[in-house]
């Protein structure tokens, strides 16, 4: 089922599947900005990713001395949430533990994700909160798409120098190797072959923001990345539109660790205590 709420300047739709935004329309523009999800190129829209971000190695990680399975991305972008409920400005929807993710992921957790509209601002908070005795190790990565053309540019707020760390096409695994991407620069320019060699992942970002900009068009989504370690930024190959990828973790790489809580970008959350990450949209 999808949920809406809307203001005079926006109208966003989220689905239970997932906790996944399908669309963020502008009524101002009478324009969609949100991918829509063609198969041709990729079905999903802005998935939630947790409690993991990219592959594990061989998809499994030990944990206190035992061995678990995990899918890419973690399990959330392929559940049902519940949905809270909503107001006039915003909608919640909150996942937590099952027998199922207990089996694979073996702690008990509220997620709870809060989407608001503040004027042509979309708000995206999400909470994770670790219901146990001990301290509960998580990643979550944020994947929105937005409609684009090969030409777009991806702005950034301050001049950035920063290398993208190449990944293993195969296993999805982050490579010793680096690739340039910036040189004390802002504009990372969308080409059909930007992503040949899958996702750029970015690190060490001194700007805020970046923000989606178009030369045939004055349209715009200045994007804030909510001060997330990583980015990713994505798309299939000459696809028409971008993933803006907040994360707070990252894939594994080839270096393998003996417990989970030794993984790239894990986050520890004490018991009892609440994670937040929350990035925003400003729509124009």
């Amino acid at each position: 089922m999808i949920h809406y709420i809307e203001n005079e300047y926006l109208k966003i739709g989220v689905k239970e599947f997932g906790c996944e935004l399908t669309s963020v329309y502008s009524k101002v523009n009478n324009c969609e900005y949100l991918w829509q999800g063609d198969p041709a190129y990729w079905s999903g829209q802005s998935p939630i990713l947790f409690p993991i971000v990219g592959r594990l190695i061989d998809d499994k990680y030990s944990l206190d001395g035992k061995e678990y399975e995990m899918p890419k991305h973690g399990f959330a972008r392929k559940t049902d949430w519940f949905f809270e409920g909503a107001d006039a400005s915003s909608m919640t929807f909150r996942l937590s533990e099952t027998e199922e993710t207990l089996a694979i992921y073996p702690y008990h957790f509220d997620v709870v994700v809060k989407f608001t509209l503040d004027g042509n601002k979309l708000i995206v908070s999400h909470d994770i909160v670790n219901k146990n005795d001990n301290v509960m190790y998580a990643s979550l990565g944020a994947h929105p798409a937005f409609n684009c053309e090969i030409g777009d540019r991806l702005v950034f707020d301050l001049p950035e120098t920063l290398e993208t760390e190449k990944i293993d096409l195969v296993k999805s695994l982050r490579m010793p190797e680096t690739i340039p991407v910036l040189n004390n620069e802002t504009d990372i320019i969308i080409t059909k072959d930007i992503f040949n060699e899958d996702a750029l992942i970015l690190h060490g970002i001194k700007s805020e923001n970046i923000t989606l900009v178009s030369d045939k068009h004055d349209r715009k989504v200045k994007f804030n990345l909510g001060n997330a370690p990583y980015l990713g930024i994505w798309a299939k190959p000459g696809a028409p539109y971008v993933c803006i990828e907040p994360w707070c973790g990252v894939n594994d790489s080839y270096e393998k660790k003996d417990d989970f809580s030794q993984k790239d970008g894990i986050n520890a959350i004490n018991a009892g205590e609440t994670y937040n990450f929350t990035w925003y949209a400003v729509i124009e």
